[in-house]
């Protein structure tokens, strides 16, 4: 077993360690100043479960998931009656149906799909790279993602399912895809995002997209959750107000501050330099994953490599950006910080994953030679 973990790449483990650190600190400051708050804890219990899963799934042979189809079909199977299972029994909260609650653990079947759909993409276009100029293989792969969108948005869920088109379209782009069908793409695209506008938003999602075009269009109802980012980005100066002491996030102005807005709090308390830490920890991650993935000897682990940090590149550029004003709030966590179990076990999970990849010999001896 020791011989195994030496194996492992530690420069990964300890920025996604780094990282989970931060947010615990921040949901430390949040409990501090917020009485019967109790985010700090779970996210502790949240954490360790994540490493252990993280840890046994390395252990693992992931070449299954490469010479089994029928693996991909229950887990896409599974996913559906999970997606459609949560619109008839999950519970409602703050307006959307996407989470099964049982007891006191909440578990959301959106974060599970993201790791499906970036497995059966890399199952499917990992056997079909040689054949990527014919346009079958767009289709059918879009049918297989834009299935469960479709159930994603009925929940409504717009940020969850701008994740699932972005790792279809980023795994159709670096399998190949010829030009002029990447632009039918994103023609097609378009005129789905114009159909869904008039048909499949909903008058909120509406209005949070016309804010983002105009933040001073309802301070008091749409826009203040942005204006309040803002002056708590804004207020941190270079070193912050220290650690739960940021005014917006302790006196409850800045909404939502352990999940879509945990940045701006933590811009607020730990300043600039906090910020250009934080982003400087997600470069040493992406550059990690970046080389797992250029390393691997065969398309599957490649792809699935490949999607897994499109995901978490997206989640972050679009938490970010709409806690700056720069992208419409669409409810994205910031990955490894935000506090939830689903998305922490989950992101866990597919390191595992990719931890066993790395294990592989002739992988390692790359890594190590780079």
């Amino acid at each position: 077993m020791w011989f195994h973990i030496k194996k492992f790449d530690w420069l990964l483990i300890g920025s996604v360690l780094t990282l989970c650190t931060m947010g615990i600190l921040v949901l430390f400051g949040i409990d501090k100043g917020s009485e019967g708050s109790n985010f700090f804890n779970r996210q502790i219990i949240f954490l360790g479960l994540g490493i252990s899963v993280m840890f046994l799934v390395s252990f693992l042979d992931c070449r299954i998931f490469r010479n089994y189809s029928a693996i991909f079909l229950i887990l896409y199977f599974l996913l559906l009656a999970l997606l459609v299972g949560v619109l008839f029994f999950g519970r409602n909260i703050r307006g959307t149906v996407g989470w099964f609650v049982v007891g006191g653990l909440r578990f959301e079947p959106v974060e599970f799909a993201k790791l499906v759909i970036i497995l059966v993409l890399a199952k499917y276009f990992s056997g079909r790279h040689v054949e990527m100029f014919r346009i079958r293989h767009i289709i059918a792969s879009a049918i297989y993602v834009f299935v469960p969108i479709g159930l994603v948005l009925f929940q409504p869920d717009l940020g969850s399912a701008m994740i699932l088109a972005t790792v279809w379209l980023g795994t159709v782009i670096l399998s190949g895809i010829k030009l002029r069908h990447l632009i039918i793409v994103l023609l097609c695209g378009a005129a789905l995002a114009l159909l869904a506008w008039g048909l499949a938003l909903k008058p909120y999602q509406k209005e949070r997209v016309l804010t983002f075009l105009n933040p001073t269009k309802d301070p008091l109802g749409y826009s203040y959750s942005l204006i309040q980012s803002k002056i708590a980005i804004g207020s941190g100066g270079i070193w912050g107000k220290g650690l739960g002491r940021g005014s917006q996030g302790q006196l409850n102005f800045l909404p939502e501050k352990q999940t879509d807005f945990i940045f701006a709090l933590l811009a607020e308390e730990w300043g600039l330099a906090g910020v250009l830490f934080m982003l400087a920890v997600f470069l040493l991650f992406f550059w990690r994953l970046t080389k797992i993935a250029l390393a691997c000897d065969n398309n599957f682990f490649r792809l699935f490599t490949a999607g897994f940090t499109l995901m978490i590149f997206a989640q972050t550029f679009i938490n970010v950006g709409m806690d700056l004003g720069l992208m419409p709030i669409t409810g994205i966590s910031l990955p490894f910080l935000s506090y939830g179990g689903s998305n922490l076990l989950v992101n866990f999970l597919a390191l595992g994953v990719i931890l066993n990849i790395v294990t592989q010999t002739k992988l390692r001896v790359t890594l190590e030679r780079d």
